[in-house]
Order: structure tokens, then C-alpha cells, then sequence
């Protein structure tokens, strides 16, 4: 896997993704470290954590840490490394990663943490950069980070600005319904999905997933969109492997007087102008079959926002990315270069 460094390599299943693709190309000023930079991802061999090495491996000025296959799960061996390295990842389940946490005696070793053990946690910062004005110097002053969640990206993406300016109550009653690649649940999910006599892969449909319980990002998405009271979540798998699609559609009678699409789509697109990795589109009547395809930012650390205006003067936000990319492994490369001052975007793609 690697991540799009021009317009021409950017391709989906072989093919160009839709019109409005635009991979960046890196022109990053030389930068280089007073010393080698090490660092260790605690859980490299899941799903996430392998993508993360992919980005990492080759880079100049950084050293992976490795731990034996064998000694994964020696608290003593993981403990040595987690206080060797300059920046740990963890890329474990929640109970796993609080273990880790506690293993660290050294005061200057750092965490991203990819779980949602301390994504609400005090003390913690969450590693969205491009979420506020301060988030970016937070996250790069840090010893604890807590990587997001890939629906949380798109939530708050999505809704803080607005909140933040106003324009949506934050008591709003909300729905989110998101589809998401298969690749989102792991291992388990992956196999399920792709064992061959399930023929999961064959459905012309998205099915429904984890709909009977409440799910572990309803809290991440109220906390960091500063709503009050928690969305209804309405997640879904399609039968593909990665891609992300969030949908949050505001009712008119909930939204403040003379509140409209242009003036939501102009709240963020002031806030997320400047960003490298956040693509607000201005969307009409002329949308396509495939302008809202969950995987038209896969390969890449981009994250694509829409707006889109009904008769009646309801609202749909919509929201694209990589959750493999931005929604994870990406983001956790970007904070990682942050927290030790590099260019936040090497590594990186559009």
C-alpha cells in the first residue's frame, strides 16, 4: 500500500476515483532532527498497526522499535520498549492499552493511544489537528494523545464548527447513519466478511451492524462535537474493504432562524480553508451516482465534507474518508509527526 504522492496515481479498484479527486502533491521543506526519533507500535501485527508500520518504514530520522513475536504479551518486554521509545502507538483493545499506560515509569515517554480507552479522558489530548485553533500546538506539546475514532473524525468534523459558531443547538436530537468497509471491525470482521462461503462480498446492499447495542463512539462523537445530548448512531457495513461514508441529516424545525445551507457550508469552509488534509465541497442538484462513494478518499489521509440543501430547508452533512487512513492510521502518523516536530504531512498523501 502507498499513499498517493500525484494526481495521476490516484486510482480506486484501477480506475480514477470521481472528478473532484485532487491528490496533493508533498513539496515538504527539509527538516531534519537533532537525532534519530524512536519509535514503537505496541500491536503492530493488527490491522492498524500494520498500516502504520507501512507508512513509517523507510522513513529517514525514525527508528521502529520491534519486540519479538513471542514476547508480545511479556509485560517486562513491552515495558522496556514502551520507555525506550520517543513516541509509543498503541494499537491494542481498550483494557490492553490501559495496561500499557500503567507500564510507563520513564516521564518523558509519549503515547498516541488508538483505542478509545482515554478518548474522553482527562488528561488526554484528542488528536484531531485540525478541530480547533489550539489542537495542532496541543498535540504537539503532549505525552498523551488519543488517536480518533474513524466515525468520530466525521462527526466532529462535521458538527464542531458549527456548534461552535451557533449554528446548530448543541441539544439537537441528532441521527448519524455511517457505512463503513468491513475492514472497520478488525480481524473478525475481515474474515467474516471475506471467508467465501458467507458470500458476503456478493451483496448488492450495506448491512446493518452492532445495532442492538450502543456503541463505544457515542460518547467520543458527543464529547468532541461539544453536543449535549448523545446522537443516535446508525452504523452499517458494506461489502468492501475499506471507505467511509457519514450522514447527518439536520431537520429545518431544529435549526436556529435563518440558518441555511450556504451559511453552514460557509462556517466550514472558513474553519477548514487552510487545512491541508479537510476538503469542504460545495454540493448542488448535480451530484452524481458517484460523488458520495465511501471509498473515494481511500489511500489517502483526506477527509472530504459536504453540504447539501433541501427544498424545505433541511440540511445533510455528509462525510468521506479513508477509515483505514484519516479515520486511523493516517491520523495517527500525523500526530505522530507533530509530536515530534517534523512536517505534519510527511508520510503523507493528499
Amino acid at each position: 500500500m502507498s499513499l498517493h504522492r500525484d494526481w495521476a496515481a490516484c486510482r480506486l479498484d484501477g480506475a480514477p476515483v470521481h472528478a473532484n479527486c485532487r491528490c496533493v502533491m508533498l513539496h515538504e521543506p527539509a527538516h531534519e532532527p537533532a537525532h534519530e526519533r524512536k519509535v514503537f507500535i505496541d500491536g503492530q501485527a493488527g490491522t492498524i498497526g500494520l498500516r502504520i508500520r507501512e507508512l513509517l518504514v523507510g522513513r529517514t530520522y525514525l527508528t521502529l522499535l520491534s519486540i519479538a513475536p513471542e514476547r508480545r504479551k511479556d509485560p517486562s518486554a513491552r515495558a522496556e520498549l514502551l520507555n525506550t521509545a520517543d513516541v509509543s502507538i498503541l494499537c491494542l483493545p481498550d483494557d490492553a492499552a490501559r495496561e500499557a499506560v500503567a507500564l510507563l515509569t520513564n516521564p518523558n515517554a509519549r503515547i498516541i493511544d488508538g483505542s478509545t480507552a482515554h478518548r474522553v479522558a482527562e488528561g488526554w489530548i484528542y488528536g484531531v489537528p485540525e478541530l480547533a485553533s489550539d489542537q495542532r500546538q496541543a498535540i504537539a506539546q503532549a505525552k498523551r494523545v488519543s488517536n480518533p475514532g474513524c466515525y468520530p473524525t466525521c462527526v466532529a468534523l462535521l458538527l464542531r464548527p458549527l456548534v461552535d459558531a451557533g449554528l446548530l443547538p448543541p441539544q439537537s436530537p441528532l441521527t448519524v447513519h455511517a457505512l463503513s468497509g468491513y475492514s472497520g471491525g478488525g480481524h473478525p470482521l475481515i474474515e467474516k466478511w471475506e471467508a467465501p462461503g458467507n458470500g458476503l462480498l456478493q451483496l448488492p446492499y450495506e448491512a446493518p451492524y452492532a445495532l442492538e447495542r450502543k456503541h463505544k463512539h457515542v460518547p467520543e462523537m458527543r464529547h468532541q462535537a461539544r453536543l449535549t445530548l448523545e446522537p443516535y448512531f446508525v452504523p452499517a457495513v458494506g461489502p468492501f474493504r475499506c471507505g467511509m461514508r457519514v450522514e447527518i441529516p439536520l431537520h429545518a424545525a431544529w435549526l436556529p432562524p435563518g440558518t441555511s445551507a450556504d451559511r453552514l457550508f460557509e462556517a466550514l469552509r472558513s474553519r477548514y480553508q487552510a487545512e491541508r488534509f479537510v476538503r469542504v465541497l460545495r454540493a448542488d442538484s448535480a451530484l452524481t451516482e458517484r460523488d458520495l462513494d465511501p471509498r473515494a478518499c481511500n489511500d489517502s489521509n483526506r477527509v472530504e465534507l459536504r453540504v447539501l440543501s433541501h427544498p424545505d430547508g433541511h440540511v445533510l452533512l455528509t462525510a468521506v474518508l479513508d477509515n483505514l487512513g484519516k479515520g486511523a492510521s493516517g491520523a495517527a502518523v500525523q500526530n505522530l509527526n507533530l509530536m515530534l516536530g517534523l512536517p505534519e504531512a510527511q508520510g503523507l498523501g493528499g
